[in-house]
């Protein structure tokens, strides 16, 4: 019975893959002739003279800085943010607030960041405030729901201890449950920081600034070696973030 449903399943992938092809209508075989092969190399012919001109850099740097910026203020608003609603989320408040707030957790990262980029650049007009705005709104949803389920598992005996001996609700939270709660807190923003900064990089193609915008504008005037050297400032941007990132939590995470 088992084989038989195993080979009912294979053969509806097959026909799904068969039929989605039919349906595209797409013509494999004219990617193998010889003029189309020709225009494939030469267009990537031209991404591997990346412009290294002067001027060239100069702007690339300026755009690396723009969308660095861009993701670690829109992760630390998000983070912020984050945990002001994950304290509702987790039950602090009450039934209802927790379903309000979970409701609207859900809602924030549900939309992409493309999405809120495109309705940022609506609201604030073009440039790094929409990409910012968008990162960390998204985000906050993001960190919003890891940041409350970190609550929910945090032992609640020390805060409880601090409120017996007559501390305030603020000074129980400060001083009894943030500091079990850093390290995930930390954790969390961090890897969202390593996300963010991908995005961020591609934000420019509704408008929101950065690198992203710089290659939009060059692969929309078919500037190939310029679009080839904001790549690769994005790679090493990311690459540069992500060892930032690794040892940040290796040395305060895990320490």
């Amino acid at each position: 019975m088992n084989r038989l449903t195993n080979l009912a399943l294979l053969l509806a992938i097959v026909a799904a893959v068969v039929a989605s092809f039919s349906y595209l209508g797409l013509d494999l075989a004219a990617l193998g002739q010889a003029d189309n092969l020709g225009h494939m190399a030469d267009y990537a012919a031209r991404f591997l003279q990346p412009d290294l001109s002067g001027g060239h850099l100069l702007a690339i740097g300026r755009g690396a800085l723009e969308t660095l910026a861009m993701s670690a203020l829109g992760t630390l608003l998000a983070a912020l943010l984050g945990l002001f609603l994950a304290l509702p989320a987790a039950g602090r408040f009450g039934v209802l607030a927790q379903s309000v707030t979970r409701l609207l957790l859900n809602g924030l990262r549900a939309i992409p960041e493309l999405v809120w980029a495109a309705l940022m650049v609506l609201a604030a007009g073009l440039g790094p405030n929409a990409g910012t705005l968008a990162l960390a709104l998204h985000t906050a949803g993001v960190l919003g729901r890891l940041f409350a389920e970190a609550l929910e598992n945090t032992p609640t005996a020390p805060a409880e201890a601090i409120r017996l001996q007559g501390g305030s609700q603020i000074s129980a939270f400060c001083y009894g449950t943030l500091p079990n709660l850093w390290p995930q807190l930390l954790a969390y923003s961090l890897y969202r920081w390593e996300n963010n900064i991908r995005m961020a990089s591609v934000l420019g193609f509704v408008g929101a600034g950065g690198l992203g915008q710089m290659l939009y504008v060059s692969l929309s005037l078919f500037q190939e070696a310029q679009a080839s050297t904001v790549i690769l400032a994005m790679l090493v941007l990311v690459f540069a973030v992500d060892a930032l990132s690794g040892w940040t939590r290796q040395r305060w995470v895990r320490a």
